[in-house]
């Protein structure tokens, strides 16, 4: 900027920062390819789109636009409190559950403070960190799985936080009930636990803890929810923490007054309500992980065991050229290169039509590669 030396007063750990890249759009692939009927297999959404009990409530909040939303989502964590027998006070709603993650980062880690994270799993927690001048300290996973031994080795008297997405992303990979016990009992009374169940709702791991199993018992846990993945309302942004509620109420006196809005709050309710909906896109995904494994495994791919709504998938080819002819074809999925698997991709669970076609896809590519 002309005249304003802006760069000197910009903190290193800013301007280091790279930012987070998300999935291609499908309207910009239909102006990148000329494409018709493309498929987005990026991002983890649901393929069936919210309940339609959710799309009726966002109509009949319209009307009301013109007033702010409920600053203290009242109704909201009415319901919530309701399906999981808690009290509001231990209930923080976000605008996505990244909100949630940031407001964490920021009331617990500043410069010099550590978080522990894996690698990879969701990339938003190390840049967070990294955007408050705290000190990521990052732990490989071992055997696609978060190393809770290691990690709990790696806690100093500066660790203040340690992020465990559960299931796992980009792996789909989940913790252990034994294991972490185990790594609780050998933690330190003041460093807290983030356990990210984005995907929980999936999981058919009954051998892996669940957040809200903790509450009352250890107060060092908290637990991240979001209805962008099995309640398919990503476009809504909204997340929810369940935590201690000395915790929550400090997380209220950050975050911003209104900071979830109407449609999001109304549509959210609608949609816990709409359990057969829910039902309906758990069984689709499930039947979707067992038709993709066993096409994939006929090609040659190794497919990773998953408690999500994806695959990670070992191609042995390289990832973002693979990624690049998929997107000739009309499907988006998703390159691992930015993790650092160069020759993995991740692939979203579709709808039956959605699934067959990025096989038909994707066993042409195969053809064209190994040429």
């Amino acid at each position: 900027m002309e005249g304003l030396p802006i760069e000197n007063y910009i903190p290193n750990y800013i301007k280091e920062l790279i930012p987070y890249p998300p999935g291609k759009p499908i309207e910009e692939l239909e102006r990148q390819y000329n494409v018709k009927n493309p498929i987005k297999l990026a991002s983890n959404e649901n393929p069936l789109g919210p309940s339609p009990k959710a799309i009726e409530a966002i109509k009949l909040a319209t009307k009301d636009l013109n007033r702010y939303p409920d600053g203290s989502a009242f109704y909201l964590k009415e319901a919530l409190s309701n399906k999981y027998g808690i009290s509001q006070e231990q209930i923080v709603i976000g605008n996505g559950s990244d909100e949630l993650i940031d407001l964490l980062i920021r009331l617990f880690i500043q410069p010099s403070i550590q978080c522990i994270t894996s690698h990879p799993s969701f990339l938003v927690y190390k840049k967070r960190v990294q955007s408050v001048g705290g000190e990521n300290i990052i732990v490989p996973l071992k055997n696609f799985r978060h190393d809770l031994v290691t990690i709990s080795k790696s806690v100093t008297d500066k660790t203040r936080l340690i992020f465990l997405d559960n299931p796992n992303n980009p792996t789909g990979s989940t913790i252990s009930q034994k294991d972490f016990s185990q790594f609780l009992n050998d933690l330190p009374e003041d460093v807290l636990v983030i356990l990210d169940e984005a995907y929980m709702e999936f999981c058919r791991d009954h051998d892996t803890p669940r957040g809200l199993e903790y509450l009352g018992k250890d107060s060092r846990i908290i637990t991240l929810r979001t209805f962008s993945k099995a309640y398919g309302l990503a476009g809504l942004r909204l997340g929810y923490g369940i935590m201690h509620p000395n915790i929550a109420s400090y997380i209220e006196r950050i975050r911003q007054p209104f900071n979830v809005n109407t449609l999001a709050q109304k549509a959210a309710i609608a949609a816990l309500n709409d359990t057969s909906h829910l039902e309906k896109t758990l069984q689709l995904t499930w039947e979707g992980i067992n038709y993709l494994s066993k096409q994939l495994k006929k090609l040659g791919c190794k497919v990773y065991p998953t408690n999500t709504n994806f695959l990670l998938i070992d191609i042995s080819l390289d990832a973002q050229t693979v990624y690049e002819e998929m997107l000739k074809k009309g499907v988006i999925i998703r390159s691992m290169s930015s993790y650092g698997f160069t020759n993995f991709i991740r692939v979203t669970i579709g709808t039956e039509d959605e699934n067959k076609k990025f096989i038909s896809c994707f066993k042409d590519v195969l053809k064209k590669l190994k040429k």
